[in-house]
């Protein structure tokens, strides 16, 4: 039976005006309404399933290891309640003490469970920022490395780099200038380079064709001035030209890739076993020799 009722309504699916004819219809139609009922159901459905691994991913660690007297980093750091880094700080100062068993570092609990029993008194740290005391002009930050006033300005304030007024001239700390342009410069093994203008005339590629190849790529490029250069060396790798040589060094990404390591892990042995790396630009790299000896399965000769 319909009633002489009528309201004026919002679709609570597609958000249509429409004319209900009684107080507690909410959609336009029969299938707006399925589609809405569909839709709460499935959130509900999400959120009891959520609510349920949240459970189990708080009590499924600490009941693990609850009756365990000898622990792992990552275990001992779940025990305790703080991150891996965290841990490997309170093993580095002597507050913890672990054992290595092959490549693995395990705990007492027992030392863990003593560590809160001598509580020591509560200071927070204080740390003096060492005040800055050398800096740059714009006018000299321009000659230096060859880039305009409002390039500055836009670095400066993407990367906090801190300057001071004086004068009606702004200043600019040089240290922090510096460290972004060492950053940014290329690789120093790098001694061949193709301009722009050369790989057009070699190759018959346009401007819009070369963007495209170095992205995709990721071939390395120096700007001097107002020219880009590209690693010859690279642009001829990536053409087929020369066959690619065999890298001597591990890339961070590469390392944790081959051997399965988080990052934590990966520095962790670097430092403890004195592995060679050495820093290129922003980049730090692994030497390839010493870090696949170091994760050769043991043999007895």
């Amino acid at each position: 039976m319909s009633s002489n009722i009528e309201i004026r309504r919002i679709c609570a699916w597609c958000k249509q005006e429409f004319i209900a004819h009684k107080t507690t219809t909410t959609c336009c139609s029969h299938r707006c309404a399925n589609l809405l009922y569909k839709q709460k159901k499935r959130e509900a459905s999400i959120r009891a399933n959520n609510q349920v691994v949240e459970k189990a991913i708080k009590e499924k660690p600490i009941a693990k290891i609850r009756d365990k007297p000898i622990l792992t980093i990552t275990e001992a750091a779940t025990y305790i309640g703080v991150t891996r880094p965290t841990l490997y700080g309170y093993l580095k100062r002597g507050e913890l003490k672990a054992s290595r068993l092959g490549y693995k570092f395990l705990l007492k609990k027992e030392d863990i469970d003593n560590l809160f029993n001598k509580p020591i008194e509560f200071k927070i740290p204080v740390r003096d920022k060492p005040s800055i005391n050398d800096f740059y002009t714009t006018a000299e930050v321009k000659e230096k490395y060859g880039v305009k006033d409002s390039w500055i300005f836009h670095i400066a304030k993407e990367h906090n780099i801190p300057r001071t007024f004086h004068r009606g001239k702004t200043y600019w700390s040089k240290k922090h200038i510096d460290d972004y342009f060492a950053k940014k410069a290329p690789d120093p093994e790098i001694k061949e380079w193709y301009s722009t203008q050369d790989m057009q005339e070699k190759f018959g590629m346009t401007l819009t064709a070369i963007y495209s190849f170095v992205s995709k790529n990721a071939i390395p490029k120096k700007k001097v001035g107002i020219m880009v250069y590209y690693s010859k060396k690279h642009v001829d790798i990536a053409k087929g030209l020369i066959a690619p040589e065999e890298p001597k060094y591990y890339t961070i990404a590469e390392a944790m890739e081959r051997f399965n390591l988080t990052r934590d892990q990966l520095y962790h042995y670097v430092k403890y076993h004195n592995i060679p790396r050495i820093k290129v630009g922003k980049y730090t790299k692994i030497l390839r020799a010493e870090l696949d000896k170091f994760f050769e399965p043991p043999k007895i000769e």
